[in-house]
């Protein structure tokens, strides 16, 4: 089972260290908490904040992430000038229960999330996902479809991947009994103690099957964890309407976003779902 960070993990840090780390990026506003349930069972913590217009964001967090943490909530409170926004803790992160599967089965986090988006009268869903968030976003875009645009930030194209530093530390964290303790008391995060079997496809091998719906591959330049070779492999293997942006000294997900990326992924989303034939939404 691969380890697809958003921050480091094998470092306890305060529990404000988030907040020190990851931009501000404007007015945190209040949400409407939401219990959602899977369809394999899993409790999922969940906030919804109400937006203009007829659409919303699910917002898929890296791995050890949280919607509450103030990085995700600051996110959120830009996209929601464009539109609601359902943020969500994966299984095995924040408040939700169950064990993470570091991409596997998070996919039924975000069919739930969309779901209740769907149920609160929203006739438009896009998921934005960051780094693990981002790949689960493919996922789900690929093997359940149901939304009308997906975003990946700094998202891995395939599983495995150790040719960073970085990599090579988080790879110790989730394959090892004393990695995934660390992680547990650093971070909150707890981690399914069994690997994948049989081993899910990768993003880079489902990209494809998510057009028609427009794809946003976004990656920086300066991503420690996954070189921009994960971005353009992801971009090739998905089909069109995507785009593919390329940002300059951008680090990787939550921590590296600023106010102009999210501005900009707010526009292009607005227009993305504007541009689909009605029929297909």
């Amino acid at each position: 089972m691969p380890y697809l960070p958003s921050t480091p993990p094998v470092q306890p840090r305060p529990a404000t260290s988030d907040h020190r780390r990851c931009p501000i990026i404007g007015h945190v506003p209040t949400s409407e908490p939401l219990t959602l349930y899977t369809a394999d069972r899993v409790r999922i913590d969940a906030g919804h904040l109400r937006g203009p217009d007829g659409l919303c964001f699910v917002l898929a967090h890296g791995f050890t992430c949280s919607w509450r943490q103030p990085a995700l909530r600051r996110i959120a409170g830009v996209l929601n000038r464009f539109g609601g926004v359902v943020g969500l803790d994966f299984r095995g992160h924040g408040g939700s229960g169950g064990h993470s599967t570091v991409g596997d089965r998070e996919v039924l986090d975000i069919e739930a999330a969309v779901g209740a988006a769907r149920r609160r009268g929203y006739e438009r869903v896009a998921v934005a996902g960051f780094s693990m968030g981002g790949a689960v976003a493919v996922r789900h875009a690929a093997l359940h479809g149901g939304v009308d645009a997906v975003v990946s930030v700094s998202a891995p194209a395939r599983w495995y991947y150790s040719g960073t530093v970085p990599m090579r530390r988080v790879h110790w964290a989730i394959e090892r009994r004393s990695g995934r303790f660390a992680v547990r008391v650093a971070r909150g995060t707890r981690i399914a103690p069994r690997g994948w079997d049989p081993v899910p496809k990768a993003p880079h091998e489902v990209a494809g099957r998510i057009a028609p719906v427009p794809f946003l591959v976004v990656h920086g330049d300066a991503d420690a964890f996954f070189p921009l070779e994960h971005a353009h492999q992801l971009y090739g293997a998905a089909r069109d309407p995507r785009e593919l942006w390329v940002e300059p000294s951008f680090g990787h997900a939550e921590a590296a976003a600023n106010p102009d990326l999210i501005t900009r992924i707010g526009r292009w989303t607005v227009g993305a779902v504007a541009a689909r034939p009605e029929t297909a939404r």
